[in-house]
């Protein structure tokens, strides 16, 4: 569970090398980065309420 923080740092790798893979500008794939830090940040306050539950 600890290395679940690289999560969003590998999906947002994937991403960009999909969007240069597909010579798509970043600047047009940033609503894609905006979906990785929600649903990161969505993760970790999940789990760590979990934790704080049931700690």
């Amino acid at each position: 569970m600890a290395r679940l923080f690289l999560l969003p740092f590998l999906l947002a790798l994937g991403w960009t090398l999909w969007l240069v893979y597909f010579r798509i500008p970043l600047y047009q794939g940033r609503k894609g980065f905006y979906w990785i830090i929600g649903v990161s940040g969505v993760l970790v306050a999940f789990f760590s309420l979990m934790l704080f539950i049931t700690h």
